[in-house]
């Protein structure tokens, strides 16, 4: 434990040392016992600790792991999605294609119809001024 002695420390078997040792004890001494059960309890609460961080780690990994998983399945879906749509689409498309002829003679057909409207308003404005002149004619004899 280092004190106000300018990093000097007792050693419980030797007395004073200076703090930049690595241990206070020596090889093949006896240790302090209180000092072991701290050293095996610090140890063992590391160890936990350790233990702990690598399960978060492991459990942060199963967790990315389960959200890939579950994205693969979405993109999956998404995937024969836009394949079912790109195969409807083409399917329009072709019909389309199909019906293009057809809708061509509809578009001439409505052209004709409204030329013969246009002819049959003429048709009828004419038969109107024969008819006044008939009227007028008919009239006058």
């Amino acid at each position: 434990m280092e004190d106000d002695y300018g990093g000097v420390t007792d050693s419980p078997k030797r007395g004073p040392t200076l703090s930049t040792s690595t241990s206070s004890f020596e090889p093949f001494d006896a240790h302090d016992p209180n000092l072991s059960r701290l050293a095996t309890k610090m140890f063992q609460k590391t160890g936990e600790y350790i233990s702990h961080e690598l399960n978060t780690t492991a459990n942060d990994y199963k967790l990315i792991e389960n959200m890939n998983k579950a994205m693969m399945g979405k993109v999956l879906e998404m995937k024969q999605m836009s394949e079912s749509i790109a195969a409807k689409n083409s399917e329009l498309n072709r019909k389309y294609e199909e019906l293009k002829p057809l809708l061509q003679k509809v578009d001439d057909i409505e052209s004709t119809v409204d030329k013969l409207e246009a002819a049959a308003f003429q048709l009828d404005s004419y038969t109107i001024r024969l008819e006044n002149k008939f009227k007028a004619l008919k009239a006058k004899k």
